[in-house]
């Protein structure tokens, strides 16, 4: 089993993380970069639908027990390269030329809620897990691509309640404030997101100049960040 396969459901790539927990470091973040152009050019699917194969985890965050090592080796390099691929991930997802949805199947933590926010769409798993950004007890700062990801998906109100209090919401919260398009227990998950995103079947692309245009702002704290300043002790996730 790959770290990140696809399959193809009529119109609709989907796409399964098998990485354990799906922690973010540089071969998963390659990894995801490398499917999804494969999707890209070598099939014809107009949507996409992203879900974990751990049965309780959609994606645990940022890989500390590899990041943490580094930086405190004092290898800049190669955690500054994580960044900035991640950056590219989270672009990329937001930009994607179909529909891109996230089926969330279980505890979304961190970066790996972060990586929810770029999607266009979210389900998710309403009988187990949470959407959380713990870097508030934490003491770990966002950086400004990450934060406009997150107001674009997130109203500002409950935003505010999740960074400035660590709360975790449920996949029913979620629903009920427009976080994700829908909460349903996980027997039904891939059936309603997949569902979902084979009745979309838009022309790749005018759905990739709408994104363009509707995201420009995010796009734009991504792009005019300085590159981000990594040291032992205070980094960025």
């Amino acid at each position: 089993m790959s770290m990140i396969e696809y399959v193809l459901d009529d119109n609709v790539a989907v796409v399964t993380m098998n990485s354990g927990e799906n922690r973010l470091n540089l071969d998963f973040l390659n990894t995801f970069l490398t499917v999804l152009d494969e999707i890209e050019q070598s099939t014809e699917a107009n949507a996409l639908v992203v879900t974990s194969s751990h049965e309780k985890i959609f994606s645990n965050g940022i890989d500390l027990d590899w990041l943490v090592p580094l930086l405190n080796a004092g290898d800049i390099q190669t955690s500054k390269k994580f960044i900035y691929t991640l950056m590219e991930l989270y672009k990329r997802i937001l930009l994607y030329p179909m529909p891109a949805i996230a089926a969330i199947s279980g505890h979304a933590f961190a970066g790996g809620a972060i990586l929810c926010c770029y999607f266009d769409y979210r389900f998710m798993r309403s009988d187990r897990g949470f959407l959380c950004f713990p870097e508030v007890d934490l003491g770990i700062p966002f950086i400004p691509g990450m934060l406009a990801g997150m107001k674009k998906a997130i109203p500002m109100y409950k935003l505010e309640e999740m960074l400035y209090q660590g709360k975790r919401l449920t996949g029913q919260e979620c629903e009920e404030h427009h976080i994700v398009t829908k909460a349903c227990h996980l027997d039904d998950l891939m059936n309603e997101a997949v569902g979902f995103a084979k009745s979309l079947n838009k022309r790749r692309e005018v759905i990739a100049e709408l994104k363009k245009d509707m995201n420009k702002d995010v796009v734009h704290a991504i792009e005019v960040e300085d590159p981000p300043v990594i040291e032992s002790g205070r980094f960025y996730i």
